[in-house]
């Protein structure tokens, strides 16, 4: 409220809204923007469960007076439906109850609501295709087809696009009585489950919204299907309609049969789902433990989840992607919430403290590397630290949400919980709504419908001691496998092909076993229908033909080695590349809690050996440019130099600043509002000639990430930084003295938290090591400097023959593979020294543990060691959430 409202989202670095049309471009993330306060809706109901009840009360009196929904603005109809209308639609649940209570909310009459069928009848408009699947995007004002609307051309939507409905448009029909929106919803619902792939009973993650084809068809429970499972089984829950369980029911036994190879969640191909469509995972799947949980399937969860937990304990947060090795694939991290959500629904199942003990690393981990001062922002790199200026309405819906339900007592709550389901958002709905309103007069018919020889099917709710028999220790006996799988293994995922081939013939050769010169190795490419061709350049080529493979069960063979060999591939061309660095604020305000996402240099300093970083206060240097001999060299001696990208090379800026005595250089583009956010970082290039006489470490920032180093040096004149590989924990920067470390909010009660682990003394030391610093190479796009440098080169432009070794591309099951090497084999992803335990920890790991048996200092004691700073601390208590 106090930085960016009435704005859609709140920059938390900049301290400002995020207006859209305001802001650089983020494609279709903007789509979720629709200047009606949408972060003030989603929050709504987390208020309430906070007991924030004054503040709920004054939220909704400025939701009905300032929010507008008939915006011109194309939004998408996914994320308006479960953050806004289902945002609406919670809102109004725990209105009526508080109403019902009879102390807050006497005035109330409804207007949530209304404002909730406004927009449903907005939405609506995207329905009309001939599937009853809708567009991915409308406009607010002016619909779809309308000539001003500037949408309706789209053919594709994602599944869980047009199967995340039913929650949210079926409440409002309860709610209002009007049928049309559940008719629309089960209608876009029938249709997709029609178009099942018949005999694997997946679903693709894109279909065309006409012709009702599948337009991608890997199938996963990640992105892009995800909540289209989870609106399956909430609907039966919600509704009633057992049609609805009967087809989660055989989806669910098809992803089981497929796609789940513990602890593992991989993609298939719906055609031949006994082949894996991809080696990596996105952070998405973090719900399934938690859909998992509703089901009743508890060991499969606690497997996942235990997974999962691990690769955030190595990387502070979930990669945005990561691959079966658990190499990060996608480096950012946007503060979702889906792994607290299925950390909340197994502690809620299991009662095992465990849980409360993962609970506890997220909070630590969010407040020691998300807090900046103006609110939480999202990792650009997990990596490094580095920070994007984003915090998305979902962390304040879900995230704080389910946090505080995983450490509430019942007489915390000033409601039963248990008398709601949660939308894919978090949003409550009652569930009384299954009796109210019954518009629906026919029910949905399953066509096809197999009954599953399984138990688990069976028509009841678990029992806990079918679940636990006899055994408080079940849970612990399923994790205790798991534990090192990050760590201290290699591990990956048996495809289905090979599990069928038990202790008979070999299995299939893998891409990174592969060695061009071992006879053998040959013989098997022969019968997997893979053929070497030997270049002029001493490269070999790999080409699959389906046809020449000696069956049709070796030819999928093939064709995932060739997937294989892509990865292998595209994992090398990305660690010949450096990694990103970060630029950290440590001084006066920000003490560490601003991390920017920095470019490299090829020359000068290399950051990743020399683990302390430079830190020095930062000089504006004359000329800015650098270009030329440093007119106020006084300024610049024993400092970080900020410069100006353009008209002479990085290299000669460089050796400019060290002439004048600077311990540092920092780069800014001069290309007005680029940021890291929408833009691929690079790599500065030398000059061309020897560079070794350059010893100072050389970072790159864009636009928008400088202007934050300039405009605190307007607003507090000394700025002191941090150049580094990877962000420092705040402990390591200040050695040991005291700076403020909050919590993320009053209500979760740290006390309380406290007590609850205190009392589990078998559980203790779950949480208290260190997560690990990630030792991944990162994967940085180069851009050429225009006017400086002519070396630095966009692998994504690359042809076949340029790209070396590193291109490959398949077309219709022919394959070819250029590049490998004749003497050795590619280099592999993971291997068993990868993670081994270090003999020598980094700074960052040797000093990120928190004690929390302590409560925050005393005021008196911060005075004591950090006298001039008191200012700042009260700023910061300010800035609290």
């Amino acid at each position: 409220q106090e930085h960016a409202y009435p704005a859609d989202e709140l920059m938390p670095l900049t301290c400002r809204g995020r207006v859209r049309g305001q802001e650089p471009s983020r494609g279709d993330v903007d789509d979720a923007l629709g200047k009606f306060s949408l972060t003030l809706i989603d929050t709504l109901d987390t208020l309430v469960v906070l007991n924030k009840t004054k503040e709920f009360e004054e939220a909704v009196k400025k939701v009905i007076k300032d929010v507008n929904l008939d915006n011109d603005i194309v939004v998408s109809v996914f994320e308006t439906n479960i953050r806004v209308l289902g945002g609406l639609l919670g809102g109004h649940s725990v209105a009526i109850m508080l109403k019902e209570k009879g102390e807050y909310m006497q005035w109330y009459n409804g207007e949530l609501l209304q404002m909730a069928k406004e927009l449903g009848y907005k939405l609506l408009p995207a329905f009309n295709t001939t599937s009853g699947l809708p567009y991915p995007r409308v406009n607010l004002k002016f619909g779809v087809r309308h000539p001003e609307a500037r949408t309706g051309t789209e053919t594709d939507t994602c599944t869980a696009c047009a199967g995340t409905l039913i929650l949210e448009f079926a409440a409002l029909s309860r709610f209002t009585g009007t049928s049309i929106f559940e008719e629309y919803a089960r209608r876009a619902l029938d249709f997709i489950w029609e178009k099942r792939q018949r005999s694997s009973n997946l679903v693709g993650v894109t279909i065309n919204i006409h012709t009702g084809d599948w337009v991608r068809k890997d199938s996963g429970v990640g992105a892009g299907i995800d909540s289209y499972y989870e609106y399956l089984l909430k609907a039966y829950v919600l509704l009633g309609d057992d049609s609805f369980l009967e087809r989660f029911n055989t989806h669910y036994d098809a992803i089981m049969r497929y796609i789940s190879q513990p602890p593992l969640l991989l993609d298939v191909h719906i055609h031949k789902p006994m082949l894996n469509a991809r080696t990596w995972m996105d952070s998405l799947l973090a719900f399934f433990p938690g859909l998992q949980v509703l089901k009743g399937d508890i060991r499969p969860a606690i497997e996942t989840h235990e997974m999962l937990y691990q690769v955030i304990k190595k990387h502070n947060f979930l990669p945005e992607a990561f691959t079966t090795d658990f190499r990060v694939h996608w480096a950012q991290h946007p503060l979702r919430p889906e792994f607290a959500e299925s950390t909340y629904f197994l502690y809620k199942a299991t009662g095992d403290p465990y849980y409360l003990e993962v609970g506890k690393t997220l909070i630590e981990n969010l407040n020691k590397y998300a807090r900046v001062p103006c609110g939480f922002a999202a990792m650009k790199d997990v990596r490094t630290g580095s920070h994007e200026d984003r915090m998305d309405s979902f962390f304040l819906a879900e995230m704080f949400k389910y946090l505080y339900l995983l450490f509430a007592d019942k007489e915390d709550m000033i409601f039963d919980i248990e008398d709601y389901i949660f939308t894919t958002e978090a949003h409550l709905l009652p569930l009384w709504l299954s009796t109210t309103n019954q518009t629906i007069t026919k029910k949905n018919t399953t066509t096809e419908y197999t009954e599953l020889d399984d138990s688990n099917f069976d028509w009841t709710c678990p029992n806990t001691q079918i679940l636990f028999p006899n055994d408080p220790m079940f849970a612990q006996s399923i994790r205790e496998p798991l534990k090192n799988v990050v760590d201290k293994s290699c591990p990956r995922g048996i495809s289905r092909a090979e599990e069928s081939l038990g202790s008979g013939p070999k299995p299939p050769l893998r891409a990174r076993d592969f060695m061009a010169s071992n006879p053998e190795h040959l013989e098997i490419l022969k019968k997997m229908g893979v053929s070497l061709i030997h270049l002029k350049d001493g490269r070999v080529q790999l080409v699959q033909h389906a046809v020449q493979a000696a069956s049709s069960l070796d030819a999928e063979d093939g064709l995932r080695f060739m997937q294989e060999m892509i990865e292998l591939s595209s994992q090398q061309q990305k660690e010949q590349q450096l990694p990103p660095r970060a630029v950290q604020i440590v001084s006066h305000p920000f003490f560490g809690r601003v991390v920017l996402t920095a470019g490299p240099a090829q020359f000068g300093m290399d950051l990743s050996k020399h683990k302390a970083g430079t830190r020095g206060f930062v000089a504006t240097i004359k000329p800015y440019n650098g270009c030329s001999e440093i007119t106020n060299p006084e300024v610049v001696k024993e400092k970080i130099a900020l410069m100006q990208r353009g008209q002479c090379m990085f290299a000669e800026k460089a050796r400019n600043i060290q002439k004048a005595g600077a311990i540092g250089g920092i780069v800014i583009d001069d290309n007005e509002g680029s940021s890291s956010d929408t833009a691929p970082l690079f790599q500065m290039a030398g000059d061309g000639k020897n560079t070794d006489d350059i010893t100072i470490p050389m970072l790159f920032l864009f636009n928008k990430e400088g202007n934050i180093i300039l405009d605190a040096i307007r607003e507090y004149e000394a700025v002191e930084v941090l150049l580094s590989d990877k962000a420092k924990d705040r402990a390591t920067i200040f050695k040991g003295k005291m700076i403020p470390n909050y919590i993320i909010d009053s209500n979760l009660e740290m006390e309380n938290m406290d007590q609850k682990l205190s009392e589990n003394d078998s559980h203790k030391q779950n949480s208290e090591e260190a997560p690990s610093a990630s030792q991944d190479v990162g994967a940085v796009s180069e851009e050429p400097e225009e006017g400086e440098s002519s070396d630095v080169t966009d692998p994504d432009s690359l042809s076949p023959a340029d790209a070396d070794s590193d291109s490959v591309s398949i077309s219709n099951q022919d394959s070819y593979v250029p590049g490998t090497d004749e003497a050795s084999a590619p280099e592999p992803p993971c291997t068993p020294g990868d993670h081994q335990p270090q003999e020598q920890k980094t700074e960052t790991e040797s000093n990120s543990k928190v004690n929390w048996d302590n409560k925050v200092q005393p005021m008196e004691s911060i005075l004591a060691d950090w006298n001039e700073d008191i200012e700042a601390f009260e700023m910061m208590e300010k800035d609290e959430l």
